[in-house]
């Protein structure tokens, strides 16, 4: 019977298929592709450079006893390696190569690696005791619903939402989300998880710190697991990788995720990533990588606005069934405007101290839990200490200040307050604005170049200024 070259490489499957484990001939030998068969010569597609030299590593005597069996000791085997995935109008380009002779055999690989990165299992351990379900190491808590939306993230948070609904199938693949430390990239990225895991349960996902990553290779490398380890990774439908700046100068941990990196995307695999800044900024990493962090979408996190904090103060109090007034809500999104771990530890503390106190939330509590805890929140010289200085000075009431009152000499000490806010504080213009009386930040502005305005034309002005920098100074020198 005429054999052809499906005939043929279905019956070295058989061969292969009972001398390796269950992952390994789906990861390795699923995915090829037989081309022909020319004068006993099998050449066989595979998906990547890196396929084709992992094949050679340590599955070549395996494939050659495979040939033997189906095609005698004559047969030949030769690769044809896909090293661009071409277009819509261009064919894949591909490279020919022949099998070659001169690796160590290394058909019996150990089958699973489990998610602390030390744990192993070979086929013959499988056999004796039930798999271990996969776990994703995703935290439940972060999801889309938790996520708050606002200007500061809405462009990450609508690509993360497109992936989860079409992972690898979108043009977001790698999707690179940066930002500063605490605002939510982690949040973000475990959310499309969740989402993915949800929606599509069958799809494997893995969720992996970089510092993790590293050590978990580091341990590969130590037992020689080094083919379990990549087995795992290139098993996953969506890979996670948090903080991917901490691979830089890791140079063997950079070469293993450049060649999982390279086999997820050719096979139409998401990859996820987040680092705390723009692949361009990023110091210490390959150039190969860095080329391929920028293949798909990169989004940043900005520091959340004043509208956003308030919507993620109101919903971490409703997940809580606690009710604050407003104004409190007001006070600690006006106050803390660096981001949004150092909120929600602000909001913890709040909850605590009104509980262990057995007091109500109020403005008075909220202010002395910001004391403790925001260092730049109030410095040395605090929004407080300023209004009750310029206000003795002027001889007029707090209450006055901080009221909606147009009468001249109040608005000149306001204005002359709001100045020393501004020159003495780490307080934005907006958080000045909102301690006297809710004001916007334009009303600020205005008042800090009217005090300069009086200064250089009214020596009265300037001396009342003069007066009260010395005041403040002592405090700040104290």
């Amino acid at each position: 019977m005429q054999l052809d070259c499906h005939s043929v490489w279905n019956n070295c499957l058989r061969y292969i298929k009972a001398s390796t484990s269950e992952q390994s001939f789906r990861t390795w030998f699923m995915p090829i592709v037989p081309l022909k068969l020319v004068d006993q010569v099998l050449t066989i597609q595979v998906p990547s450079q890196f396929f084709y030299e992992w094949l050679e590593e340590h599955y070549v005597h395996l494939l050659r006893g495979a040939i033997d069996q189906v095609l005698g000791k004559e047969g030949r085997l030769e690769y044809s390696v896909i090293v661009d995935q071409g277009s819509a109008t261009s064919q894949p380009y591909t490279v020919n190569y022949p099998e070659k002779n001169t690796s160590k055999q290394n058909g019996t690989a150990a089958s699973n690696y489990r998610q602390n990165g030390s744990n192993f299992s070979t086929p013959q351990q499988e056999a004796s005791a039930p798999a271990k379900p996969h776990d994703p190491q995703l935290n439940p808590n972060y999801t889309f619903d938790t996520f708050v939306e606002g200007d500061c993230n809405r462009l990450g948070r609508s690509a993360g939402y497109a992936v989860a609904q079409k992972p690898g199938v979108t043009s977001f693949n790698p999707l690179m989300v940066y930002g500063g430390v605490g605002l939510g990239k982690t949040h973000l990225v475990q959310a499309i998880g969740n989402e993915i895991k949800r929606d599509l349960p069958d799809r494997r996902i893995y969720y992996v710190s970089s510092e993790k990553f590293t050590n978990q290779f580091i341990e590969a490398l130590r037992n020689n697991r080094v083919q379990d380890f990549s087995n795992f990774f290139l098993e996953m439908d969506v890979l996670i990788l948090d903080d991917v700046q901490f691979l830089a100068n890791k140079e063997k941990t950079q070469e293993i995720f450049f060649h999982i990196f390279n086999h997820l995307h050719q096979s139409g695999k998401q990859i996820i990533m987040t680092s705390d800044c723009p692949p361009r900024d990023l110091r210490g990493l390959q150039e190969r990588l860095l080329s391929r962090f920028k293949w798909g979408l990169t989004a940043d996190l900005q520091q959340p606005d004043l509208e956003t904090r308030i919507a993620i103060i109101q919903k971490k109090m409703q997940a809580d069934g606690i009710d604050i007034p407003d104004d409190v809500i007001e006070y600690l999104a006006y106050s803390v405007d660096t981001n949004i771990r150092e909120l929600e530890g602000v909001i913890i503390s709040l909850i605590a101290h009104a509980s262990l106190n057995r007091r109500e939330i109020d403005l008075e509590l909220a202010k002395q839990c910001l004391k403790h805890i925001v260092s730049d929140i109030e410095t040395e010289v605090g929004v407080d200490f300023i209004q009750k200085t310029v206000s003795e000075f002027f001889n007029i009431s707090l209450d006055d200040m901080k009221a909606k009152t147009r009468k001249k000499e109040i608005v000149i000490a306001r204005q002359v307050a709001m100045y020393f806010c501004k020159e003495y504080t780490n307080h934005s213009l907006k958080s000045i604005g909102f301690h006297f009386g809710g004001r916007d930040h334009s009303t600020v502005i205005h008042a800090v170049q009217s005090v300069n305005d009086m200064v250089t034309i009214d020596s009265k002005m300037k001396n009342a200024v003069e007066s009260l920098k010395k005041k403040l100074r002592v405090r700040v020198t104290v």
